[in-house]
């Protein structure tokens, strides 16, 4: 099981981002994605979580109207678009899988997820 985060990058605060996340090893349609973020200092946080088959999103208040989660299930990758970022957005971005049949609803607590990526460093310049 392989998840693979890339894109991310220096940007100045009101510019753009888009994450991919690569998975590989096990049937992606079967597993809610989500996408984390940790800056130094502070604890991880739930950013979009997207489910496995209808593309019901779950958006944290911080970011939504600005951020943007979808997914390829033909591709196995799931996309953060991230426009108008603020300094505050400054983290690292980690994509984390977990079983659908696990879960009753789509999970927004780290530790349901079964699977990360190594992340992605996202700075935003002021």
């Amino acid at each position: 099981v392989q998840l693979v985060e890339s894109g991310g990058g220096l940007v100045q605060a009101g510019g753009s981002l888009r994450l991919p996340c690569a998975a590989s090893g096990f049937t992606f349609d079967d597993y809610v994605i989500g996408w984390f973020r940790q800056a130094p200092g502070k604890e991880r946080e739930g950013v979009p979580y997207i489910n496995n088959n209808d593309g019901r999103a779950i958006y944290a208040d911080a970011v939504k109207g600005r951020f943007t989660i979808s997914r390829d299930n033909t591709k196995n990758t799931v996309y953060l678009q991230m426009n108008i970022l603020k300094p505050e957005d400054t983290a690292v971005y980690s994509c984390a899988a977990v079983w659908w049949a696990t879960m009753r609803s789509i999970p927004r607590d780290s530790h349901d997820y079964a699977y990360w990526g190594q992340g992605t460093q996202v700075t935003v310049s002021s």
